[in-house]
């Protein structure tokens, strides 16, 4: 199997390695295929012995948005990804949430997102600068929606011992999210030191796995901190995010992001992303600092 993926304007493409990868085709035998063993991507929802269903998997960004409209509207930004996976379109839903984009969360979002004027400082500031400080394009943690979006998949484990857990692991900077899911209650905002990630604690309603978020790093901490979007939409120490992870059938996970942040929005508000499963497949190794061209490249485009 050959997977390539392109990333514009992240350190994907400014890397020196190679962003190919050979791996070989080892099936599942617990997928379920056709007749003619292709795979049932609408095969129903597998499930976990509790009977809750079961995330795990490797998985791509999938297309689900509107027609695109410019710089980051509308489809959910696939980038150029090239993969023997389908990657067609879910239905749009105009109905749902609206459809975040990779360059901007708020793209499909009627007036886009609710910034507050100190989050339209920072953006424009960003913007102005290149975005140059991106934390994607300088090997640094990204924020949830840039992971989500990443052109680049996500692997989702159950880790039960020494501590009941979900882990998010990200091909994009080698990132790794946990979730605890082992009962304990989120930390009070500004108690335990702020992560890239925050501190997160999960738990089920009915199908759909709620993780909450809170203490991460926001725009304050750092310029590479609080990226909502590789647009530079902020958020700050402030934020508190709620995913709600679903898997309507054996190949598609849905995932809505609730954003709370009174400092840099004037509201709580709510966006969603979808995934497609990739079986049969495997995690590649990325090494993002390795020979990393991004600052360079920056400095010669001004």
């Amino acid at each position: 199997m050959t997977r390539w993926i392109y990333a514009v304007m992240t350190s994907v493409v400014m890397a020196g390695a190679s962003a190919t990868a050979q791996w070989p085709i080892i099936p599942d035998p617990t997928v379920p295929r056709t007749a003619d063993g292709k795979i049932n991507y609408d095969a129903p929802t597998p499930r976990t012995p509790d009977g809750h269903p079961d995330l795990s998997g490797i998985w791509m960004r999938a297309e689900s948005g509107p027609p695109r409209t410019g710089r980051g509207g509308g489809g959910g930004q696939p980038g150029r990804v090239l993969t023997d996976v389908p990657v067609e379109r879910f239905p749009y839903d105009p109905n749902g949430p609206p459809v975040a984009t990779f360059n901007n969360a708020g793209a499909n979002m009627e007036g886009g997102l609710p910034f507050t004027q100190w989050a339209k400082d920072i953006r424009k500031a960003r913007m102005d600068n290149f975005t140059k400080d991106n934390p994607d394009s300088n090997c640094l943690p990204l924020g949830f929606l840039e992971y989500f979006l990443q052109p680049q998949p996500r692997q989702i484990m159950y880790v039960d011992r020494p501590i009941k857990r979900i882990l998010f692991q990200f091909e994009a900077n080698y990132g790794l999210w946990p979730i605890y899911m082992d009962g304990r209650k989120l930390p009070p905002q500004g108690e335990p030191q702020p992560w890239w990630y925050g501190y997160s604690v999960g738990h089920w309603e009915g199908d759909d796995l709620v993780v909450e978020s809170n203490n991460l790093r926001g725009a304050e901490d750092s310029p590479y901190d609080g990226w909502l979007d590789i647009d530079g939409s902020p958020y700050s120490n402030q934020a508190t995010f709620v995913h709600h992870i679903r898997r309507p059938t054996f190949g598609h996970l849905q995932i809505e992001e609730t954003v709370t942040d009174p400092k840099a929005y004037t509201r709580t508000f709510t966006v969603r992303v979808d995934q497609r499963l990739l079986p049969d497949q495997e995690m590649m190794e990325h090494i993002c600092n390795e020979n990393n061209q991004f600052g360079r490249r920056i400095e010669l485009a001004k």
